[in-house]
């Protein structure tokens, strides 16, 4: 197992940016690819976007790309979600998992959860 804790969550007005990191400890971060998945009030939690091992497969929610991206810096032990052109129905707790596998869109393919930040996007 590896241990996540999210960081960068905020108030942010529409049409700005926020920067989530999530930082691992633990085993190998390297040999997991990672994702990014978020809750908003009342609803499930949904995929927004996952990389691979080393970085180069990314997948993205459809109503994000443009504007989100993911990437990773494996000698920092850290994921990060670069959010731009943020929306009100953005709005939502952003969580961070580990998957010991192949890259992956399903939230049961990950082990590893962080405590989740939240991001609040104001018109």
């Amino acid at each position: 197992q590896v241990q996540l804790v999210e960081s960068g969550g905020g108030l942010v007005q529409a049409g700005g940016s926020l920067r989530l990191s999530c930082a691992a400890s633990g085993r190998t971060f390297s040999s997991y690819a990672m994702g990014w998945f978020r809750q908003a009030p009342g609803k499930e939690r949904e995929f927004v976007a996952s990389i691979s091992w080393t970085g180069g497969i990314k997948y993205y929610k459809d109503s994000v790309k443009g504007r989100f991206t993911i990437s990773r810096d494996n000698a920092k032990n850290t994921a990060y979600l670069q959010m731009n052109s943020l929306k009100p129905e953005d709005t939502a707790v952003y969580y961070c998992a580990a998957n010991p596998g192949l890259i992956s869109t399903d939230p049961r393919h990950f082990g590893s959860w962080g405590q989740g930040t939240p991001v609040t996007v104001f018109s």
